[in-house]
């Protein structure tokens, strides 16, 4: 059958960190209700604590948005298989914060690219705090109604990119003090510090055109639950999953 709505399913992974950060159950729910008011004719599902026990809940979904931890923990890790069918079948990809990482030159990498044309490489891309200082420019349809915002937290850049299909979404010049820490898995390397210094400026959100028709986003803020207080990051996430 034709559906009439989209089918929306966020998953949010379990809650790690201190009180107020990587509160993923917390800003999953309140994303998705943001949605729902917005879209009310889309149906929004919220996956709490990890990959779904039952993956019949992603049947028929057009858009699945990944909150939660990343790396050795991320929920996709043991689903590779569903996730690259569901990328194959054109299905969206939303991935938030720590979700962006996966194990360096894995499957899991790979899967991450095909899905959202990007992903942070360890020894590579980096995870400090910084104030951001964004410059919008409505060059996408994600950028419609945003406006120009500055804001505190810990934005990973220098991704790791595929090379065709993907739109800078935000992007800022990153400050010295990013690169305070020694060189590290997540804190620094040459080439980066490189970058830092001749002030080049960094993608931390991106939108990506796979070249089957499907379509993926990747947003590296969102460490703390306030992060979402501020209305442009809310607008800009829920534009990335209409679009996508």
């Amino acid at each position: 059958c034709i559906r009439d709505s989209k089918k929306i399913v966020f998953i949010a992974g379990a809650d790690s960190h201190a009180e107020g950060e990587h509160e993923h159950k917390a800003s999953v729910e309140l994303l998705s209700l943001e949605f729902r008011q917005q879209y009310p004719e889309a149906e929004v599902v919220n996956v709490i604590g990890g990959w779904p026990i039952d993956d019949a809940v992603l049947t028929d979904a057009d858009v699945i948005v990944i909150y939660g931890d990343g790396g050795p923990l991320h929920v996709i890790n043991d689903h590779l298989d569903t996730v690259s069918q569901l990328v194959d079948d054109g299905v969206g990809f939303v991935v938030l914060h720590y979700a962006v990482e996966v194990a360096r030159n894995s499957a899991a990498a790979d899967v991450m690219q095909r899905a959202i044309g990007g992903h942070f490489e360890t020894h590579w891309s980096v995870n400090p705090f910084w104030e951001a200082n964004f410059t919008i420019t409505p060059s996408h349809p994600i950028n419609e109604g945003i406006d120009s915002f500055t804001l505190f937290d810990e934005w990973y850049f220098n991704m790791r990119f595929v090379d065709q299909g993907v739109t800078a979404i935000l992007s800022a010049v990153p400050p010295n003090n990013t690169m305070e820490r020694w060189n590290g898995a997540h804190s620094g390397n040459n080439a980066v510090r490189e970058m830092v210094k001749e002030q080049q400026l960094q993608t931390v959100a991106w939108a990506f055109e796979r070249t089957n028709g499907g379509r993926g986003v990747g947003y590296t803020g969102g460490h703390y639950l306030t992060h979402w207080d501020n209305p442009n990051t809310r607008q800009l996430v829920i534009n990335a999953i209409s679009w996508t």
